[in-house]
């Protein structure tokens, strides 16, 4: 546990929490939304800090990202409790958990395991990160000190003083959508009021200018397919984001409160695929289908595979020492090329601290 950064004291005494755009108002002894921010001593107090409760490693492809040093080998680490409530969260049982639990450990301590499992990078994962920041970021921090890098896999759903603090330390970011971001969609299955503050997030940390931006959208068949919010999505990513942005469409897998829903048909996400592809989008992708052609970067200029990819395997590389299409010379926006040495490693693994 250890004092929040991220608060705001009322003059009734309160105090809002400002991590994420939630907001919540708090009096003594009354704990956040996520469930891990708490009024202490007319203090507000992260009581996560310093305890995990889900380690592993995992190949970058798996957060997803695919245009930041491609075949990384990440460490990702979570706490308990979300600043959402999504009625299909595959990790519900660390997200949707309002006990604190796991493992204590100091941000020297993480990094420390990082380098021992020869990591690349830290990812902040598996719950969402924005609620557990001022650990993120002393992580995050310790971790730039010995020349790992940090991504986080967020719902973007952060505010003005949030993002700021990942100024301090983060190198990229995926935001995920869910249902295409659609506000009827959010408010009855994961329980946002409104996406806004998703889209304003985008356009802080891109203001930033320091952090490499991939986005996520997961397609939830029936309820969460539709494809006229798809293409005003697609649209304002090409607006404000630009056209080189990687966009992931992810087929969606029956869990948690949601099993009554089939998988997301795979004509859904090539239907996805290929709005964001007519609006103007350079490199989209469609994920959590293994083997798919989509799977794959493609030339923009040649309609080259310059990374083919199975999986989260990357199974050839056909760009030069610049990251330049081999067939045409046109340049593929990839920050830091491919990590050749940590392909050599098994990018999987249980991890015991």
């Amino acid at each position: 546990m250890q004092k929040s950064d991220l608060a705001y004291n009322l003059p009734d005494g309160r105090i809002k929490c400002l991590a994420c755009a939630r907001g919540c108002i708090l009096s003594e002894g009354q704990v956040g939304f996520c469930g891990v921010r708490k009024v202490i001593g007319g203090r507000l107090q992260l009581l996560v800090y310093g305890i995990v409760d889900a380690v592993h490693m995992d190949p970058i492809e798996k957060k997803p990202v695919m245009h930041y040093r491609p075949g990384s080998r990440i460490f990702s680490i979570g706490t308990t409790g979300c600043s959402w409530m999504c009625m299909y969260c595959q990790n519900f049982d660390l997200s949707q958990r309002r006990k604190v639990e796991g493992q204590s450990i100091t941000p020297q301590e993480v990094v420390k395991a990082a380098m021992e499992y020869n990591a690349d990078g830290i990812a902040f994962t598996y719950n969402e990160p924005t609620i557990f920041m001022e650990f993120a970021r002393d992580v995050g921090i310790e971790a730039k000190k010995k020349g790992l890098f940090n991504v986080f896999v967020s719902n973007g759903y952060a505010t003005p003083e949030s993002v700021k603090m990942m100024g301090d330390f983060l190198d990229s970011i995926t935001v995920d959508f869910k249902g295409n971001g659609e506000r009827n969609f959010l408010r009855k299955y994961a329980g946002v009021p409104d996406p806004k503050p998703i889209f304003n997030t985008l356009e802080q940390i891109r203001d930033l200018g320091t952090v490499h931006i991939e986005i996520t959208d997961l397609v939830v068949p029936e309820v969460g397919d539709n494809v006229d919010s798809a293409r005003a999505l697609v649209r304002w990513i090409y607006r404000e984001l630009g056209r080189d942005t990687p966009v992931h469409f992810l087929r969606f897998h029956p869990d948690y409160k949601m099993n009554w829903l089939r998988a997301t048909p795979i004509s859904t996400l090539e239907e996805h695929w290929k709005i964001a592809k007519e609006e103007g989008l350079n490199y989209v992708y469609v994920g959590n289908v293994h083997g798919h052609k989509y799977e794959n970067t493609y030339c923009p200029k040649c309609g080259t595979a310059v990374i083919e990819r199975k999986g989260f395997d990357i199974v050839s590389w056909n760009l030069d020492e610049s990251n330049r299409c081999l067939n045409c010379g046109n340049q593929i926006p990839i920050v830091g090329g491919l990590n050749r040495e940590s392909l050599k490693i098994s990018r999987f693994h249980e991890v015991n601290l």
